[in-house]
């Protein structure tokens, strides 16, 4: 090997890292990072909100589709002695404690799930939002039954006067006269599914992070309550940051509590007439 070659200058290679990369102190990161620990700690609540929507949304739509059903059923088609077996069933599924609903999420159902649909995180929202989806399926059952046994006999009694079968008139009368009770029952467990801690804190990878992609490992605003506020020094940034979170979860399950409230007065002025 020649001198010349063995003299060649090296090119240098900027070590410093790119500012996308080392960049958490920026204008645009902060507004989409909860990092509370640090020099310069960064409170956005935008991670948070997104993830109890992603765990809420997909609970309350599945719940919905189980809890409905079960209603509908329990108030018009299933007969007296099977109603008093059924009904009590559901209603005990919300006796379980959440904590083992939890468990079972972390330990069985994340497997499932992963081994199911290869996805990327075996702890995601998906997962939290199958196990809150548990807890609020008899909150919508019996408050779909409770509003369909509300609607007067004589609407299904006219319905087959008119020559409509039982499936007609349960679709056609029943439903729709009993809507605005099929409505509270979903946004309570809603509210409910908002409200839930323990599963979502054990099932859902705790990832405070900005997506939409449901088999993202997400944090909820509860989880992050209850993971942070015994550790925090009272009265600082971070614990007054977290009494802000708590501030608005109140505030969410406030307003769909009223809705709620609102659509069963209407149903029951309906009814009234």
């Amino acid at each position: 090997m020649s001198s010349e070659n063995a003299l060649e200058p090296v090119e240098k290679v900027d070590a410093a890292p790119r500012p996308a990369e080392l960049d958490f102190d920026n204008v645009p990161q902060t507004v989409r990072l909860w990092q509370p620990v640090g020099q310069n700690p960064k409170y956005s609540l935008l991670p948070l909100f997104l993830g109890s929507s992603l765990v809420a949304l997909p609970a309350t739509l599945v719940a919905t589709l189980f809890g409905v059903a079960c209603g509908v059923y329990l108030a018009e088609v299933a007969g007296k002695r099977t109603r008093e077996i059924v009904k009590p069933a559901i209603e005990l599924l919300a006796g379980v404690p959440s904590v083992v609903i939890g468990f079972f999420c972390l330990a069985t159902l994340a497997t499932l799930l992963q081994n199911l649909l290869h996805t990327t995180f075996r702890l995601n929202a998906m997962v939290g939002a199958l196990g809150v989806s548990l807890v609020i399926v008899p909150v919508i059952a019996t408050m779909t039954d409770d509003a369909l046994r509300a609607v007067p006999g004589f609407l299904r009694e006219g319905a087959h006067a008119l020559g409509a079968n039982n499936w007609e008139t349960i679709t056609r009368v029943v439903i729709p006269a009993g809507a605005s009770g099929l409505v509270a029952a979903i946004l309570l467990g809603m509210g409910r599914a908002l409200g839930e801690t323990m599963i979502v804190l054990m099932a859902t990878g705790n990832a405070a992070q900005v997506t939409l992609n449901p088999f993202d490992s997400v944090r909820t605003m509860t989880a992050t309550i209850a993971a942070e506020l015994g550790s925090v020094p009272q009265g600082g940034e971070q614990y007054r940051a977290l009494f802000l979170v708590g501030a608005l979860l109140f505030t969410l399950t406030f307003i769909i509590n009223l809705v709620a409230e609102l659509a069963v007065a209407r149903m029951r002025r309906r009814l009234a007439l």
